[in-house]
């Protein structure tokens, strides 16, 4: 198909390359300009000088920048997705942003005749490298039915959860649950160290029981190292946090272990910790 893909970031570079090694025609644009020039020159593919122009010959355009505010940019702007995007297209949300701009997206997309869905993905950047994203879908079910082939490019699941804004809901439930596994982790394993224990021989017995997580299969021994410049930064998870604890104040929903745990981010981040990955908890722990 004739694909566009806006947001060449630590995800969307390599979910785009995974667009034309499928065969796909795709169109690129970034807003730092030497990025998508780089890309073009790694992948069969073409930049274009704005998302507008990006999305004017694309029957499906993919987009993934920052937060609302980049959504908007992008996706509203003069020169932007839905100034280029012809009727009978899709836009493919992929940011991590709120369900209130995944409804009004929706809204101006049908005002064009235009396909919206808001999918979210988990599975960091060693996902989108490997083709290996979980992706959450909110969205209409003919422009979902049109939009998964192509999403299966980088995904290993894709799931369509709700109407528009039911990727970006499911998506603060993924956060929720990681942000309490991630603490659960950084506990156990500094109550380890503190113990005495071989946190090796600890995490070999416990992960074959109810205590196994993704987090403990492949955060463990970076945590007990204190590596942390990697992976799925802090900054990151807290914009994620707060969309959550916001979305919370609309649906009534109680988080309080999110609040807790976000309030521990913040004490990272005055460590420092800014770009490091989530799994930077146990540094405030020792």
């Amino acid at each position: 198909m004739r694909v566009a893909f806006t947001g060449l970031g630590v995800m969307g570079y390599p979910m785009a390359g995974h667009l034309a090694k499928s065969g796909h025609d795709v169109s690129v644009f970034n807003r730092t300009a030497t990025v998508a020039e780089a890309w073009c020159k790694e992948f069969p593919g073409t930049a274009a000088p704005t998302p507008a122009a990006a999305a004017a010959n694309a029957e499906i355009v993919f987009c993934c920048v920052g937060n609302d505010d980049d959504v908007r940019e992008v996706m509203l702007g003069d020169n932007g997705i839905m100034a280029g995007i012809a009727a009978s297209g899709i836009v493919v949300d992929h940011t991590t942003a709120s369900a209130s701009i995944a409804r009004e997206l929706a809204e101006v997309a049908a005002s064009k005749s235009v396909g919206f869905l808001d999918a979210p993905v988990s599975g960091g950047q060693a996902g989108a490298e490997n083709g290996q994203l979980t992706v959450m879908v909110g969205g209409d079910t003919d422009s979902f039915e049109r939009a998964r082939p192509v999403i299966d490019s980088y995904a290993k699941a894709v799931t369509l959860i709700g109407a528009a804004g039911a990727g970006q809901l499911a998506k603060m439930v993924n956060q929720i649950c990681i942000a309490g596994v991630v603490q659960g982790l950084a506990e156990g394993l500094n109550f380890a160290q503190r113990a005495g224990l071989d946190p090796a021989v600890v995490i070999e017995s416990i992960s074959k029981g109810a205590a196994q997580s993704w987090q403990m299969e492949n955060r463990w021994q970076t945590m007990v190292n204190d590596e942390f410049e990697f992976g799925f930064a802090v900054d990151w998870m807290r914009k994620d946090l707060a969309i959550a604890l916001d979305e919370a104040i609309e649906n009534g929903a109680r988080l309080e272990l999110v609040e807790l745990v976000d309030r521990f981010y913040a004490e990272v981040q005055a460590m420092g910790g800014h770009r490091w990955d989530t799994s930077s908890l146990i540094a405030r722990l020792r």
